[in-house]
């Protein structure tokens, strides 16, 4: 009996990790024209990323370490090339 009484006390687990619902083509169509919109789109996916009841969360988290990633190597391209071109343009000289 004690058992019981203890499960009871319980929240179910259910009730503290809802499930999205399973999102259908016609969702994915919508979604994939917003993310053609400039600007929209990067706001877009810090909505989904941080909506806990969105079917989109996990895409949107993929989406925006991916962006940061790109974005985190291109400064470092950038800054690299910018060495690259002072110091030939010091040898150069």
């Amino acid at each position: 009996m004690e058992e019981q009484e203890l499960n009871e006390l319980q929240p179910d687990i259910q009730d503290q990790n809802p499930i999205a619902p399973q999102m259908s083509v016609g969702e994915w169509l919508i979604t994939l024209l917003i993310l053609a919109i400039p600007l929209v789109n990067f706001i877009m996916m810090f909505v989904w990323a941080f909506d806990p009841t969105s079917g989109r969360r996990n895409f949107a988290r993929a989406y925006l370490i991916l962006t940061g990633a790109a974005i985190a190597l291109s400064v470092l391209f950038i800054i690299f090339m910018f060495v690259l071109g002072i110091s030939i343009g010091i040898l150069g000289s």
